[in-house]
């Protein structure tokens, strides 16, 4: 069993910057791919970022890629997520999920959190 916390959400300006962060319990968190989706209101969850368990191998999503970092910290059993020229189209409620390696659907979530972008 693994439990995914995340935190650093807020309300922001467009243009500015977040730091998402996402703590995990559990010893085997350095197996994992880590993930971070997002669901905005009125819409389905989506992806935005994952990356695999030695911190390598980064994927974004198109809408995402070159303002979103994805990093990881094996030592802290925490996963990272680097926000940067947010959109109000970046508004949503952002999950951090983890997923054993080779597997097409993540086994854990978290409860979200809410990010805000200003016009």
């Amino acid at each position: 069993q693994v439990q995914l916390v995340e935190s650093g959400g807020g309300l922001v300006q467009a243009g500015g910057s977040l730091r998402l962060s996402c703590a995990a319990s559990g010893r085997t968190f350095g197996t994992y791919v880590m993930g971070w989706f997002r669901q905005a209101p009125g819409k389905e969850r989506e992806f935005a970022a994952a990356v695999s368990w030695s911190g390598g191998m980064p994927s974004y999503a198109d809408s995402v890629k070159g303002r979103f970092t994805i990093s990881r910290d094996n030592a802290k059993n925490t996963v990272y997520l680097q926000m940067n020229s947010l959109k109000p189209e970046d508004t949503a409620v952002y999950y951090c999920a983890c997923k054993t390696p080779g597997r097409v659907q993540y086994d854990y979530w978290g409860q979200g959190t809410q990010v805000t972008v200003s016009s």
